[in-house]
């Protein structure tokens, strides 16, 4: 549980070498998150920074946590400059290639986060597939400040060191000080999600940075904006390379970066090298011919192992192929168009949310009778969460008293940007929530997102 920082691979690689498994916690979570977390994966130490030395030291005790701070620790993890060779990252001896290296973090498809079980074999092929679709070599010098708990953000610094390139990691992300650095020390790639390309899009003085080094910048997480990125390209001189992806198999598809004459900015580009994707009826689950719309779907030796809780593992797979959840359809050609989502899941800024956790907190109050969270689009986040909530009338609270709870104990990401007050939360006769109607009848209103204030 640690911050963008260069122990990150360092630790994540050795524990790795003894053959053991490392859990990737955010160190965005507090502590309701990361006591979820640990009950699922009940691991046996802990490697944290920051406020995740304290959080963990009251679930596992003083001993248990090493903190990556502490002078001890730095004298003892000393980066070496290996000339930009590429980093040979070894099987331990009798350590089966099937056996669970890395556990990240995920809500799948329905319910509360489950840790994403990856082996040193999925692992190992997602680092290579995203090396070949990005084209990364020795020559690239690659800025990073995608947090390296998320799937993203680790294979990343993955590929990067399998490939040998160089890499600008940031502690957090800043537009001048990436803009900046991208300037001055020429880096080739540029990793951006939403909020970071509308960022750029509005900022006053971008033509006054020189981004010639860029061989593009890689849009991911969300659905590009079209519009957004055609400002952004036109002011800088930068084109984009979408690309698309999962916890649970990471590299999906990509524009093809060796060929830019073909880059689009309207589909996620290509099945990734080793990656099959189909689309089947939302109802049916009948296999679709191109052209028509369903639930995409992938099989790809790079897939996850499973979840923890190991129950919620059938309901993603279809045999050998993951039911990503997303809805779109395929281009004879393979070309991938994401037009909806099919699961529950709210997308912020890359990061999935899952409505189930933001009412659990809700439903602790003892003002809330019943309550429902849902996705609404926003420019700078691509979705942000909104509840409707149903008060009890003999004991009323405040819509600002429900946002601060979420806000004091979920992460940031989390937060409720709206909450509107109803007489009571629409729902089947089986209970399930009608969330997209709660989201179109929202929408309709005329109902904009609040940012967290």
């Amino acid at each position: 549980m640690s911050t963008n920082r260069v122990e990150f691979p360092i630790v994540v690689n050795a524990i790795s070498r003894v053959g053991a498994a490392a859990v990737l916690l955010s160190p965005a979570w507090k502590d309701a998150e990361v006591s979820h977390g640990l009950a699922l994966t009940s691991p046996r130490h802990a490697i944290a920074d920051g406020d995740g030395v304290a959080i963990l030291s009251r679930h596992l005790g003083d001993d248990s946590v090493t903190d990556l701070d502490s002078p001890a620790i730095q004298q003892t993890i000393r980066p070496k400059d290996n000339g930009g060779a590429p980093a040979k990252v070894a099987i331990p001896p009798n350590t089966s290639e099937n056996e669970e290296v890395v556990l990240v973090f995920s809500s799948g498809t329905t319910g509360m986060p489950k840790a994403v079980r990856h082996s040193h074999a999925s692992l190992g092929e997602a680092t290579r597939q995203w090396v070949a679709v990005l084209g990364l070599t020795a020559e690239d010098r690659f800025q990073i400040s995608t947090p390296p708990s998320h799937i993203l953000g680790l294979l990343n610094l993955l590929a990067a060191a399998a490939a040998g390139a160089r890499v600008r990691l940031h502690a957090r992300f800043d537009l001048e000080t990436e803009l900046r650095s991208i300037e001055g020390e020429r880096m080739t790639l540029e990793m951006a999600v939403a909020p970071i390309v509308l960022a750029m899009a509005n900022h006053p003085n971008l033509e006054s940075f020189d981004l010639s080094s860029l061989r593009y910048i890689m849009w991911g997480a969300t659905p590009v904006s079209e519009s957004v990125a055609e400002v952004v390209s036109a002011r800088s001189g930068v084109r984009f390379l979408p690309a698309y992806g999962a916890s649970e198999v990471p590299v999906l598809s990509c524009n093809p970066a060796n060929r830019p004459e073909d880059w689009r900015l309207d589909s996620a580009g290509l099945p990734a090298p080793g990656v099959q994707l189909r689309v089947v009826g939302l109802e049916t689950g009948d296999v679709l011919p191109s052209g028509e719309t369903g639930e995409i779907q992938a099989s790809s030796a790079s897939r996850m192992l499973g979840y923890l809780p190991e129950e919620a593992t059938d309901e993603v797979f279809d045999g050998e192929w993951y039911r990503t959840g997303d809805v779109g359809w395929l281009e004879r050609e393979g070309w991938v168009h994401l037009t909806d989502r099919s699961k529950e899941m709210i997308k912020v800024s890359g990061f999935q949310v899952a409505p189930a956790e933001i009412e659990a907190v809700l439903h602790g109050h003892a003002s809330v009778l019943d309550c429902a969270v849902f996705g609404v689009p926003d420019e700078r986040a691509g979705e942000v969460p909104v509840a409707a909530v149903q008060i009890d009338p003999t004991n009323p609270v405040e819509a600002e008293a429900l946002q601060a709870l979420v806000a004091s104990t979920l992460a940031n990401y989390k937060q409720l940007r709206a909450i509107e007050l109803v007489d009571a939360i629409p729902r089947l006769p089986s209970g399930k929530v009608l969330r997209r109607t709660l989201r179109d009848e929202w929408i309709a209103r005329g109902n904009r997102p609040m940012n967290p204030g």
